[in-house]
C-alpha cells in the first residue's frame, strides 16, 4: 500500500504534471509566475485548496450523491465545494497575511475556476480512487503544480534579463519558455507504474 501511495504521488508531481502533461492550471501558471515567492505562495494555497477539496468532492460523491442517485451533479456541487475552500483562504490570508494576498491579487479567486484544482476531484472519481489514495493524488497532484510555477518563475526571472529579438519579447517569449519545460517533462512521460 505504501509503495502505492509513493508511486502514485511521483506520477503525479512529475509524470502527470497537470501544468506539463495535463495542460490544466495555465492560467495562474502564466499569471502568476513572474516572481519566485508569488508563485510559491500560490503553489501552497492550491496545495491546500487542492488537498482539501479531493477530500471533500470525495466525501460528498461517495456518501451523498452515490447513495442518492445524483452523479450527474458532481461537477457542480465540486465547483461549489471548491469554490467555499478558496473563499475561506481568500478570507484567512487577507487577514493574516495580507502582503501575500496583494501579491496574488486577483488569481487568488481565480483557483476557483483553476481547472487543476476541478480536474483533480473529477480525476480522482473517475480512476476510482477511495479515500487516501483521492487526497495523495490531490495533494501531489497540486505539490507537482507548485513545482511547475516555481520552477518556470525562476526561469522567467532570468529570461527577465536576457536580450532576446524584439518579436520574442513579452509573452512569446514566456511562451516558448513554457513550452521547453514541457518538452522536458515529457521525458518523465516513457515512465509508467
Amino acid at each position: 500500500m505504501i509503495i502505492d501511495l509513493l508511486l502514485l504521488m511521483f506520477s503525479a508531481v512529475l509524470i502527470e504534471n497537470f501544468i506539463f502533461s495535463r495542460f490544466l492550471g495555465i492560467c495562474p501558471f502564466l499569471g502568476v509566475s513572474s516572481k519566485p515567492n508569488t508563485a510559491l505562495g500560490m503553489g501552497c494555497a492550491v496545495i491546500f485548496v487542492m488537498s482539501i477539496s479531493s477530500a471533500v468532492t470525495y466525501l460528498i460523491y461517495t456518501y451523498l450523491l452515490v447513495p442518492f442517485e445524483l452523479e450527474y451533479f458532481k461537477t457542480i456541487a465540486f465547483i461549489f465545494i471548491i469554490a467555499a475552500i478558496v473563499q475561506f483562504i481568500e478570507m484567512f490570508l487577507r487577514k493574516f497575511v495580507p502582503s501575500l494576498y496583494n501579491a496574488l491579487g486577483i488569481y487568488l479567486p481565480l483557483i476557483t475556476t483553476n481547472c487543476a484544482v476541478l480536474g483533480a476531484a473529477l480525476l480522482n472519481i473517475q480512476k476510482g480512487h477511495n479515500f487516501i489514495y483521492s487526497v495523495t493524488f490531490g495533494f501531489s497532484s497540486a505539490v507537482g503544480f507548485t513545482l511547475a510555477i516555481v520552477i518556470f518563475a525562476g526561469v522567467r526571472v532570468r529570461v527577465a534579463l536576457a536580450d532576446p529579438p524584439r518579436c520574442f519579447k513579452g509573452i512569446p517569449i514566456t511562451l516558448v519558455t513554457a513550452g521547453l519545460l514541457a518538452l522536458a517533462f515529457s521525458g518523465f512521460a516513457g515512465m509508467s507504474f
